[in-house]
């Protein structure tokens, strides 16, 4: 990756590289030369500040998106260190897990509030290894001194660089074989796992997103990228390592995703990377504004025009239907765009479909995640259907294994994914065990996912062998645990927890205990017969309540509540087919089931 950035830095010819924008103001740049200057001054000063040019040396980095965060980055690359993203999604127990088991002694942080929550942490002896924080923003002498009262240095980042301007030393850079990052992903239950990534893994998987996408797009130096997802996940690693290769440059927003139109609007963008929960949004936006049947009608006319045109490989943003409809759309993304990449979560085939039209522009969309480094499957260009995840990338194979307890037989096309290649990490950081569930002897990653091959090549998830998926917005949720959670309320008998990864919020089946329900019905002044109670809206809403009580006493972070529930009056049972022998739920069964129901909660809780 050291080399990626060297690069970059000479067939740009020294161009522009890191842009960051003050509210309302046009974006400011940092050369390609200043950043590598930089780097290599933060580098030379984490030397001088007891780090070791080697990849045992673990950096943590805790910050949002800033051109501060890619010069950290590059300083370890210069001197074989390796990064180890922290970030707050992950909790707070996360952070101090992270900094134990990497052993991280120095930390480089964007905010004085986020030195504090890392020195709360020493305070309490809780992380015993930390030593050093340097801060990318003013902070007060205060802090300086409650770090020297536990042991922790605190210095600014300007400090570390004067210091490294200083003393310089020799870039000491890396081989492909060794360690570039450690990804901690968020394991659905205990501690999050950290994904040890090679240099060669992260540009294996990034030379075959560009090898795919050769024929129909080339990166040059005038590409430019807007950076607001965050950098501790892979997918935005991937697509600003291919910025950086071709001379390219990347903007950030401003920190608020409220105002990334307006970034957008000031930086015109040429690649935009985005999770479908953005996709939806645009989509929704574009419809609320028809507001009344005709503009409908002719805004769904003009969609089908350009969808035609799409279908035939035609990719333009200068037909009538652009003049007249989608001008305004493609102007809200800086009217530059020519690359729409999407990961993270499924995205909705119908809202694809559109917005390749009504965009002009390419969009692709991917599969993998953080243990092939980002992507394993990849639209091929010029194939613009929906409702797959693309072919292999040519930098990894993939085969399907059989899923028995589940019924996928690969005899039918249908199994696990299973991925091998150079961008597979090298295991769980210290942790054998989990590393052996997720790689076999043969270096297959077992991802868990389960796919089908469909006639053209393509691969298509149709299911997640633990029964853990991720909702439209890219978190995670392991539903059993939250139906044992549920299941702990008074009147609850059986429960199912459902989400779909197009959907941003989980929905639930309830069948009421025939016994507790109607006296617990009584307490609250609601009469009935069994049957009647089922069909009792106040009933309902107080049940719901109660889950969402005993959710919020668990610990459940918001989007792990269910939003509507549909109350049935029979029990999941074995003869029904709704339950295993083990007594254990059928879960692609109940889904097939309460289809109606679950389209139903849907459809009116939007």
């Amino acid at each position: 990756m050291y080399e990626v950035f060297r690069r970059g830095l000479r067939i740009s010819g020294n161009g522009p590289c890191l842009g960051f924008r003050n509210p309302k103001q046009p974006y400011q740049w940092l050369s390609y030369q200043e950043v590598a200057d930089r780097a290599e001054f933060l580098g030379s000063g984490l030397l001088q500040h007891n780090c070791k040019p080697c990849t045992d040396q673990f950096i943590g980095v805790f910050a949002q998106n800033r051109p501060e965060w890619i010069i950290a980055e590059l300083a370890c690359y210069t001197y074989s260190m390796v990064v180890v993203p922290l970030y707050d999604t992950l909790g707070p127990g996360a952070v101090r897990y992270i900094i134990n088991t990497a052993d991280i002694s120095t930390v480089i942080v964007d905010k004085p509030q986020k030195a504090v929550v890392l020195l709360e942490h020493v305070e309490r002896k809780e992380t015993p290894g930390l030593k050093l924080i340097i801060l990318m923003e003013p902070f007060e002498e205060a802090l300086k001194d409650r770090g020297q009262e536990c042991g922790v240095v605190i210095k600014s980042m300007q400090d570390v660089e004067d210091c490294g301007q200083q003393n310089h030393c020799d870039p000491v850079p890396p081989k492909p074989s060794d360690l570039s990052i450690v990804c901690f992903t968020s394991g659905t239950t205990g501690n999050p796992k950290g994904a040890m990534l090679t240099h060669g893994n992260v540009v294996a998987d990034f030379s075959g997103f560009l090898k795919v996408t050769e024929s129909q797009w080339s990166p040059t130096c005038a590409d430019v990228h807007i950076s607001y997802l965050p950098l501790a996940h892979m997918f935005e690693r991937m697509v600003q390592s291919v910025v950086y290769c071709h001379g390219g440059r990347v903007g950030f927003f401003q920190g608020d995703i409220r105002l990334l139109s307006d970034d957008m609007k000031a930086l015109c963008p040429t690649i935009f990377p985005v999770v479908p929960r953005l996709l939806n949004r645009m989509y929704d936006k574009i419809f609320s504004q028809a507001d009344t049947p005709l503009k409908r009608w002719l805004l769904e006319f003009a969609a089908k025009r350009k969808q035609a045109e799409v279908r035939s490989g035609i990719i333009r943003n200068d037909s009538i239907w652009d003049e007249l409809f989608f001008n305004k759309v493609q102007a809200s993304l800086g009217g530059c765009v020519r690359m729409i990449v999407t990961g993270a979560a499924p995205a909705s085939p119908t809202v694809l479909g559109f917005l390749r039209a009504a965009l002009g522009c390419q969009v692709y969309e991917g599969y993998g995640q953080t243990e092939c480094t980002a992507g394993c499957t990849f639209t091929t260009p010029g194939d613009w259907t929906s409702g797959h995840v693309g072919a292999p990338l040519p930098c990894n194979h993939i085969k399907l294994v059989d899923v028995e307890e589940l019924n996928y037989w690969t005899s039918k096309g249908e199994g696990e994914i299973c991925v091998r290649g150079p961008n597979v990490f090298k295991g769980y950081l210290k942790d054998p065990e989990r590393t052996k569930e997720a790689l076999d002897d043969d270096g297959w990653l077992h991802t868990g996912d389960i796919g089908k091959w469909l006639p053209t090549g393509t691969l298509k998830i149709i299911d997640r062998k633990k029964h853990i998926f991720k909702l439209a917005q890219g978190e995670y949720v392991a539903p059993e645990m939250i139906e044992n959670i549920y299941i702990r309320s008074e009147p609850v008998a059986q429960v199912y927890v459902h989400g779909d990864s197009l959907k941003a919020f989980l929905v639930g089946i309830v069948v009421p205990d025939p016994e507790v329900m109607p006296s617990w019905a009584q307490k609250r002044g609601i009469e009935g017969t069994y049957a009647e109670l089922c069909t009792n809206k106040e009933l309902k809403k107080a049940i719901l309540e109660d889950m969402l009580r005993l959710g919020k006493e668990s610990g459940l972070h918001s989007f792990e509540q269910v939003k509507a529930i549909h109350i049935h009056s029979d029990m999941f049972s074995v003869q029904n087919g709704l339950l295993t022998p083990t007594l254990k739920a059928k879960r692609p069964e109940l889904r097939e089931y309460f289809k109606k129901q679950i389209e139903e909660l849907y459809s009116t809780s939007m």
